[in-house]
């Protein structure tokens, strides 16, 4: 096993265990946190050419945003749930279009939206 897969296996093993022991809204605060740790690689990939990397780590922020997507309570959401899952909708196809366009800056603005939502998110706890 390699150190690179030794500390990723980790990682994983550290985050099953944290989602485990988390609470509905913590776990929502997780998947902010993965999906725009998941944009910072894809930005540091593309800056270092890394095409397979980039691609990989857009389409899984891309998955990460649709379980976003998929824990907005529709039913007593309202008008709030239907504006974030149009904002979601919004950032997917941002990062497509940065994956497509091999751009950076629309990895920027897909990760700023996520983090004010994120930032909203946790000062509600």
């Amino acid at each position: 096993m390699t150190n690179q897969s030794a500390v990723a296996s980790y990682q994983s093993v550290k985050t099953h265990a944290s989602a485990e022991a988390a609470s509905p809204h913590k776990l929502i605060e997780m998947l902010f946190d993965g999906a725009l740790e998941r944009i910072s690689q894809a930005k540091g990939a593309i800056e270092y050419g890394q095409i397979e990397m980039r691609n990989n780590k857009i389409n899984s922020a891309i998955s990460v945003v649709g379980g976003l997507r998929e824990s907005l309570d529709h039913d007593t959401g309202g008008e709030i749930s239907a504006n974030l899952d149009g904002l979601y909708v919004y950032v997917q196809n941002t990062l497509s279009k940065a994956n497509r366009a091999n751009d950076g800056a629309l990895l920027d603005e897909a990760a700023a939206l996520l983090g004010e939502i994120r930032s909203a998110w946790v000062q509600i706890a």
